[in-house]
């Protein structure tokens, strides 16, 4: 058995943004973290792993840098990695993001009893686009906002977050199941782990070994072949200085509505 965990490197949005001219992310030019929702992913990967030895496997397509990002992973207790990166792949929407990623994991091999984990969505994007058409393009069935996850023999049964309560879904694997920070605390590095990382395997697949795959249309890939294009990135201004009041009596409360009021909030 083995889960296969899809990642990645998006930028610090503590930082500033930089925007190329055309429009995308200048990436190259900016802090970086891993992506929040795909550490849950990851840290689920990694609790199934201490309880049944699994491998766990960590995918992401991006420049050559996020192999520093798939390093911290292998740190974490990840076993394995691939680092999807090609020139050919940049600027992909999430259409052709995602047929680039399912042509890789059909490439590494999704067996009976295999997991396919990815966070519920990317900071940067905001879409939880990619990792329901990885699922489709592999002809998987997928569970989305997963809270709990327990596996069973060839099943894996999922709480599924909603709105108002949860739903509880069973399904036979291999599957795919989206993350959601409720779902549990990523762990740290570890000192043994960081020592490890390096003598781990890390494959890189590029543009050569992917282009003749069948779930990849080399024409609708990349920037100039994504369907959707984006029309503006930019840092959002930052918010104005807050007024406090101070005291706790009628009056100061009488004052809060006055303002409130008089902005139309109430």
């Amino acid at each position: 058995m083995k889960i296969i965990v899809t990642v990645k490197q998006v930028p610090d949005t503590s930082g500033k943004v930089a925007v190329n001219p055309d429009g995308t992310l200048n990436r190259a030019s900016m802090q970086t973290i891993t992506n929040p929702d795909d550490m849950n992913a990851v840290e689920a990967a990694l609790k199934l792993k201490d309880e049944t030895g699994c491998k766990v496997v960590a995918v992401t397509m991006g420049p050559p840098p996020a192999e520093g990002m798939l390093r911290e992973l292998m740190a974490m207790g990840v076993d394995e990695s691939y680092l999807v990166s090609a020139r050919e792949f940049g600027g992909s929407d999430t259409f052709a993001t995602s047929q680039i990623l399912a042509a890789a994991i059909d490439t590494i091999g999704l067996e009976e009893g295999d997991l396919l984990f990815a966070g519920r969505q990317a900071i940067d994007g905001d879409t939880a686009q990619v990792g329901p058409q990885i699922g489709e393009k592999l002809n998987l069935p997928q569970i989305t906002y997963a809270a709990d996850i327990q596996k069973e023999g060839n099943t894996v049964t999922v709480k599924r977050m909603l709105e108002d309560g949860y739903m509880t879904i069973r399904v036979k694997t291999p599957c795919l199941v989206t993350c959601i920070k409720e779902l549990n605390t990523p762990r740290y590095m570890s000192v043994n782990g960081v020592f490890e990382a390096y003598s781990k395997p890390m494959t890189v697949l590029g543009f050569e070994q992917l282009k003749d795959h069948p779930l990849i249309e080399v024409d609708t890939i990349g920037l100039k072949g994504s369907p959707t294009n984006i029309f503006k990135s930019f840092t959002p201004p930052q918010k104005g200085v807050g007024m406090m009041l101070e005291g706790a009596d009628k009056d100061t409360c009488e004052k809060l509505a006055g303002l409130l009021a008089a902005k139309h909030i109430i």
